[in-house]
């Protein structure tokens, strides 16, 4: 595979902070136009709101709820050259509410058709191979063996799925997991054995599924969102909590400017979202959580390093001891030997 290079986060991920109007509110200062948004209410308890540009403009889902896409036109009205803009729907754009949008990149049309058993399906997508990150709808076809498309180029460390049309819970595919388990955006649970990845790894061209209705039922509409590591900009991967307010360390190889983690060994545990945006300098407070529709919440939590991050706490949600946590996060900037050409890892 080709290297390639980016010069800056910016250029593929951003976060956004905006203060709702309760009318029209066009966001800008994003620094694209993004084909992925997900926006969450900081002070008020409104669901989390994901759109992408595949699915199209006013059709969103709750990354906190199993609910099916539903449509708003006055949610998010249109992707925009430097942002986006919202309607005047309270869940997005409430009077005087303030809100964090993250934002990625992807831009790239692709379609075809399903692979492996069961009755080929058409599917459309957006794909960023750069910036690892791709976005793919498709249908389900029901039988155990159905291959999707996810045109990354190499095998993806991460996937998330929500059916759209069916009342599911959302699935993650995570590779410090492995290919015999699973573990759900919307709950607290933990990771949890199963076939839902058909006990096979994703290749460079697909990912693998069983009859998992939750992903694959016959004739349900799915959306995936599908990530590879990129050196200097992402990493997905795992550590294991100490308990100690001197905490683990996690090499990422970048100043990560987003962060999403989720204790994977333990039930009752949420999934922490971070960013450099709402938390511009150590130790890192504001979190919200993916799975629940809760306000902002403020704990000294951990520290961001030029090179990773550092925990600063013994709470079961990011640092318990022995317990395995899986994460996502994108770079703020290159540092060291990462700021040279790059590619998956």
């Amino acid at each position: 595979m080709a290297y390639t290079t980016i010069n800056k986060h910016t250029d593929y991920f951003n976060t956004k902070l905006y203060t709702g109007t309760g009318s029209s509110n066009a966001i800008t200062g994003v620094g694209f136009q993004p084909d992925w948004v997900w926006t969450k209410c900081r002070n008020d308890s409104h669901n989390h709101n994901i759109f992408d540009s595949v699915r199209g403009i006013t059709k969103r889902i709750h990354s906190d709820t199993t609910a099916v896409e539903t449509t708003n036109a006055e949610s998010l009205k249109s992707f925009d050259s430097d942002g986006f803009t919202m309607g005047t729907q309270t869940n997005v754009n409430q009077n005087s509410g303030t809100y964090v949008s993250w934002n990625w990149k992807a831009g790239t049309s692709v379609s075809g058709n399903t692979t492996g058993s069961g009755t080929a399906k058409t599917y459309t997508g957006s794909v960023n191979t750069t910036a690892g990150f791709s976005t793919i709808a498709y249908t389900g076809n029901g039988t155990t063996g159905h291959e999707i498309p996810h045109h990354l180029g190499v095998s993806p460390s991460m996937i998330i799925i929500k059916c759209r049309s069916n009342v599911e819970s959302w699935f993650v595919y995570h590779k410090s997991m492995g290919n015999n388990k699973d573990i759900h955006l919307d709950t607290n649970g933990a990771e949890g054995t199963a076939t839902s990845w058909n006990n096979t790894t994703p290749s460079a061209t697909t990912w693998t599924m069983s009859n998992q209705s939750a992903i694959n039922g016959d004739g349900n509409t799915n959306v995936a969102y599908c990530f590879r590591d990129v050196v200097g900009y992402s990493k997905y991967g795992s550590y294991v909590g100490n308990g100690n307010a001197d905490g683990t360390f996690v090499y990422t190889g970048f100043k990560p400017a987003f962060i999403m983690l989720k204790n994977a060994s333990s039930a009752g545990t949420n999934w922490f979202m971070h960013d450099a945006a709402r938390n511009p300098s150590n130790p890192i407070g504001y979190y919200l959580t993916a799975d629940n529709s809760t306000v902002d919440q403020t704990t000294d939590l951990f520290d961001i390093t030029s090179n990773g991050f550092k925990q600063r706490n013994s709470y079961a949600n990011l640092n318990d001891s022995g317990d395995k946590y899986i994460y996502m996060a994108f770079g703020q900037s290159l540092v060291g030997s990462n700021n040279v050409p790059c590619t998956a890892r």
